[in-house]
């Protein structure tokens, strides 16, 4: 534990930022699997709104800083490509 007071601070805010990011980065993954699995189970209503919720998360978590813009790029890409392969299914 450091003795000078900024570096206190600085270990008292790092953990806070820390638990913070882990909970909004777990939640994105929850997000992503769900329209994942909705995908999978070709439910295509559930699908398409699965996939709205992921994508306005991606690109939340990509301003916050918390993924790369790419990364979520890739995401969004790949589940807009199943989605478009269910819906032409369908």
């Amino acid at each position: 534990m450091p003795n000078i007071k900024s570096a206190i601070k600085r270990v008292k805010t790092n953990d806070k930022r820390r638990a913070l990011n882990a909970s909004q980065k777990s939640a994105l993954r929850t997000v992503v699997k769900a329209a994942d699995s909705a995908l999978a189970n070709n439910e295509v209503d559930t699908a398409k709104a699965a996939f709205a919720a992921a994508s306005k998360k991606l690109d939340k978590a990509v301003t916050k800083g918390l993924i790369h813009k790419n990364a979520a790029a890739r995401k969004k890409s790949r589940l807009a490509k199943k989605l478009n392969a269910l819906t032409k299914q369908a």
